[in-house]
């Protein structure tokens, strides 16, 4: 009989991402309320020293083998399919995050059952039943899912679920397995890896986000969405009239061809509030909205809006927060 929750940790440069602690501390209250404990699973080939138990696991399943080094959908999806047919969960969960939503639709194909994706609510029906709520039709509505098959899948959406406090008299139980993988099988994989210039902080993670729009008029003025945004300690967005016009990197892209996001603080400067940009952002605890136009769409959803030039009240909140940091 299926036990337990099982949780995939993703890793980079042999840390544990906060998209996972996330992950794992929703996992430990939906345990607690089934009286079952959490397996976190870590893929790879190096050390697994992390203590994951101050967050939530009860164990930490280790799946280690060479060509887990680096990251590949067939590799990866084959080795937490087989954690998963080891450890017999009654759920698996994941970060939505670039990696989850490759991985998990593969190892949910592999096991034969059901997956809801980019999840904003998971809590426990019926008889130990998993039910989520994800968003639709571009967030303009909302669906209720229940997952009857066993093991039952989601993936949860960053910055959506709390990290839990980290308890240090947790302790949990280690084991390593080596998962039976062929490199004919492994199509392709990442052979190298290059960091982006200029973003402190990884946008889908971020707890500020400042992004720019269509109003910035020229890529030489995202010099002050940047600079509001490090005064804030967040990364810097952009719509995709911004990125299209090659005003930005694509990385930093927000809306439904770009990147989902919900960090505490939203501010949108010059941009009109298009419904692709509000599928990546609406889910955003505040929005904030500076656009001179005040019948602009993304006055609708936001909590508070300035109507005036961003040219203008952009420096001057900089300025204000660096003020209040002295």
């Amino acid at each position: 009989m299926a036990q337990g929750i099982l949780v995939f940790m993703e890793e980079r440069e042999d840390k544990v991402k906060k998209t996972s602690l996330e992950a794992l501390s929703a996992a430990r209250k939906l345990a607690d309320r089934l009286q079952e404990t959490v397996t976190a699973v870590r893929l790879g080939s190096g050390d697994a020293s992390e203590n994951l138990a101050h967050y939530g696991a009860d164990k930490v399943l280790c799946v280690r083998h060479e060509l887990l080094a680096s990251y590949s959908t067939e590799g990866f999806s084959a080795a937490v399919a087989e954690a998963a047919k080891k450890t017999e969960p009654r759920f698996i969960l994941s970060a939505a995050s670039a990696m989850g939503r490759d991985l998990m639709p593969r190892v949910a194909a592999r096991l034969g059952v059901g997956l809801a994706q980019d999840c904003i609510a998971a809590e426990i029906v019926g008889e130990g039943q998993l039910q989520c709520v994800r968003p639709i039709y571009a967030g303009k509505a909302y669906a209720v899912v229940r997952l009857l098959a066993s093991p039952a899948m989601a993936t949860l959406r960053p910055n959506v679920f709390p990290v839990g406090k980290a308890d240090a008299s947790r302790n949990a139980e280690t084991a390593t397995i080596t998962p039976d993988l062929d490199a004919g099988k492994i199509r392709a994989s990442v052979k190298e890896t290059k960091a982006s210039s200029g973003q402190k902080v990884e946008l889908t993670e971020a707890d500020i986000i400042v992004s720019g729009g269509r109003g910035m008029k020229g890529p030489e003025n995202f010099r002050i969405i940047e600079e509001l945004a490090d005064a804030f300690g967040g990364a810097m967005g952009a719509s995709r009239a911004a990125v299209d016009a090659e005003w930005i990197d694509q990385q930093h892209q927000v809306g439904q061809t770009g990147k989902t996001v919900s960090p505490s603080l939203y501010v949108a400067c010059g941009i009109s509030g298009a419904i692709q940009h509000l599928a990546g952002m609406s889910s955003s605890k505040y929005i904030v909205a500076i656009n001179k136009d005040p019948e602009a769409p993304i006055f609708n959803v936001a909590d508070y809006g300035i109507v005036g030039d961003l040219f203008e009240v952009v420096p001057a909140l900089t300025q204000a927060v660096n003020n209040l940091k002295k």
